[in-house]
């Protein structure tokens, strides 16, 4: 049990570490700057990594779809978040998962 705490304990000063540096540094730094645009872009791209990677080598049920069908359901996602609804991201995710849920189920 000693060891479980101490474990748990060194978990959360490592959290609480990062939150406190957080804190410290969020005063001095310019939302506008360029280190807020870097992490932008950085965020942007680890989703479009991971999107990707859902997408050509899926796991778990969704490896049992089709790239096809995982694609289609895609752009009627991207269709609906661009040109219907213009940058509605709940709309665009609700349409490209009920799109994969009918074309799975209608093949």
């Amino acid at each position: 049990m000693g060891d479980l705490l101490l474990l748990v304990l060194a978990c959360a000063a490592g959290t609480y570490l990062w939150r406190a540096l957080g804190v410290a540094v969020a005063g001095r730094l310019d939302p506008n700057g360029e280190v807020f645009t870097w992490m932008a872009c950085v965020a942007l791209a680890m989703v479009a990594g991971l999107v990707s990677r859902m997408l050509i080598e899926p796991v778990g049920v969704l490896a049992t779809t089709s790239l096809g069908v995982r694609l289609a359901a895609t752009a009627c996602g991207l269709v609906v978040y661009f040109v219907v609804t213009r940058r509605n991201l709940l709309a665009g995710v609700l349409a490209g998962c009920v799109a994969l849920v009918l074309l799975q189920t209608l093949r």
